[in-house]
């Protein structure tokens, strides 16, 4: 348990990558990937890091346990005072208690130790002569508190709560001399809570124990919740100590019995084991138990923290643990970021494909002179009597109707692929990848796109007249031009005669440089706004940042991390 640089480096740089990824489509096995990277989070911020930066500091017991189990009650009685509330309303404990003795109370100060918590040292007013309170200061200093003013001075607390960041979980903190040197206890929220945030946090102070108290009834010791959570802490090779609290004096021995035998099934035969009888004090959950009840566990818990040989193997084992157990969940964890990879590929092929078909759709109907119907077609016909900028309005807007009609399309392929898709369904879900496109905004932009290519035309044509000008040819009108290389452009075949007449209006060579000039220009301002349209489908997509990198980073980092080791 050296401190090491070199591992701790590693450790701070697989940190980074583990809050990086993300796991946003609701793909198989997300929802796992997404609490294994919670959970990994507060293990390295919570526990890991800080105990491997300072293996002396002291040990940090979480209780924890499903509702109505008595933890609460467990720790006020481990204690000798309340420090917890307790009590038949569920859930009792929403805010986390952690109780030290005064001279380890500047490590659980410190921020460095459960970083996301804001600190609130309860303040414990004492009742003087005559029941005036007098000054109040935190945690417990002399024999005074233990007796009468134990209840008196309570809950004013959490009068000084440092809350330096809107919304963040709170940590009531508390001293106490009748805890050894060496040693907290964390009452943590209920693990099945009833509310989420409580749940949540539940599991994310069970990660930064040194050592685990899992603590259930003789009612509800078979309840799978408590066993996934004996198993977790077996996988991590956790620190562990079970207690069955509330077990009737009749049953005790059956009960006892049936508990280790489940317990050594399921690998967990050596766990230190401590039964509380169920006593009048734990009934409404606002007593304290007699000493002789937990006399067991606090033994157990003074040898850990002070016994130096068993100290250290606390300390050392739960922190191999978590570090062995990166072995397989971080490879779990890249393996649902490849899923997610994968997900966004295929999201983003199948936009990419139907707006390539709506590309390759308007390229063979330009061909087909489709574009040269209906008006534009009645006034190419009666051309040159109408004027060229009619006739360039009008092939402008048949122009623009077939690229609206062909990007819609385009987003209902990509909307229908996505819906047979559950990541795509899902991301069809989100307000911002609607299947309702503002088709308005659309129009606007093809507008505003085919306006800016027909004034290439334009200018191509000017550019000629001028050459034709310098090289003392005949002049030419630069508006008839363009507007007979935009018909010869959108009209197909029956388009021809336009070509014809622009090549006897600015020579053979001529024409051909421009159709080509004019033709490319087409196709680029057609891709350019396919492109846009696609960028814009698939921006939800892209919102969510979930690149290759991800995965090889975290395979990376753990890579680099066994290596220090």
């Amino acid at each position: 348990m050296d401190v090491r640089p070199e591992l701790l480096d590693a450790l701070s740089a697989l940190r980074d990558r583990v809050d990086a990824a993300r796991f946003p489509f609701p793909l198989r096995g997300a929802a796992r990937a997404r609490r294994t990277r919670q959970e990994l989070l507060a293990q390295l911020d919570d526990y890991l890091v800080p105990r491997l930066k300072a293996p002396e500091a002291p040990l940090l017991a979480v209780v924890g346990g499903s509702t109505g189990a008595g933890k609460s009650t467990l720790v006020n009685s481990l204690v000798g005072r309340r420090v917890s509330e307790s009590g038949v309303l569920r859930p009792t404990t929403r805010t986390p208690v952690l109780v030290c003795h005064p001279e380890d109370r500047a490590w659980f100060a410190d921020p460095r130790v459960l970083p996301g918590l804001n600190r609130a040292w309860a303040v414990r007013q004492r009742v003087g002569p005559g029941g005036a309170a007098g000054g109040g200061r935190p945690g417990r200093g002399d024999s005074g508190d233990r007796n009468g003013d134990r209840n008196d001075d309570r809950r004013g607390r959490g009068d000084r709560t440092d809350r330096g960041e809107s919304g963040r979980a709170e940590l009531r903190l508390e001293t106490d001399d009748s805890l050894p040197r060496g040693l907290a206890l964390l009452d943590a929220p209920d693990i099945d809570s009833l509310v989420t945030r409580n749940r949540e946090l539940a599991a994310e102070l069970i990660c930064a124990a040194d050592i685990w108290v899992l603590v259930t009834t003789a009612s509800r010791y078979a309840d799978a919740l408590p066993w996934h959570l004996l198993r977790t802490a077996k996988e991590y090779d956790v620190t562990l100590a079970t207690v069955l609290d509330r077990v009737p004096h009749q049953i005790a021995d059956d009960v006892g019995r049936h508990y280790a035998a489940l317990l050594g099934k399921a690998g967990l035969g050596d766990v230190p084991r401590f039964t509380v009888p169920e006593l009048p004090e734990s009934a409404g959950g606002g007593g304290l138990l007699p000493q002789t009840a937990v006399a067991a566990l606090r033994e157990w818990l003074a040898h850990c923290a002070q016994d130096p040989a068993a100290r250290q193997h606390a300390a050392q084992r739960t922190a191999v643990g978590v570090l062995d157990s990166l072995r397989g969940r971080l490879p779990a964890l890249a393996s649902a970021s490849a899923a997610q990879h994968a997900a966004a590929v295929r999201l983003a092929r199948g936009a990419e494909d139907a707006y390539e078909q709506a590309g390759e759709r308007i390229d063979t109907a330009i061909g087909a002179g489709v574009p040269l119907a209906g008006e534009a077609l009645a006034h190419w016909q009666g051309y040159p009597a109408c004027g060229p900028d009619a006739l360039q309005h009008a092939l402008a807007e048949e122009f623009a109707a077939l690229l609206r009609t062909e990007t819609d399309a385009a987003d209902e392929r990509v909307v229908a692929n996505w819906q047979r898709d559950r990541a795509g369904s899902a991301l069809l879900g989100e307000p911002s990848a609607r299947p309702d496109r503002d088709r308005v905004a659309v129009a606007a932009r093809i507008d505003k796109g085919v306006r800016r290519w027909r004034r290439g035309l334009t200018e191509l044509s000017y550019a000629q007249a001028r050459a034709a000008r310098d090289a003392d040819r005949p002049p030419v009108d630069p508006e008839d031009v363009a507007a007979l290389l935009a018909t010869a452009l959108l009209g197909g075949k029956r388009g021809s005669a336009a070509g014809e007449r622009l090549a006897e209006t600015v020579g053979v060579q001529a024409a051909l440089r421009l159709r080509d000039t004019a033709r490319d220009r087409l196709d680029d301002a057609v891709a350019g706004l396919l492109r846009a349209e696609r960028d814009r489908r698939l921006a939800p997509v892209d919102g969510y940042d979930v690149t290759a990198r991800q995965q090889s980073s975290l395979i990376a980092a753990l890579s680099v991390l066994q290596r220090e080791r």
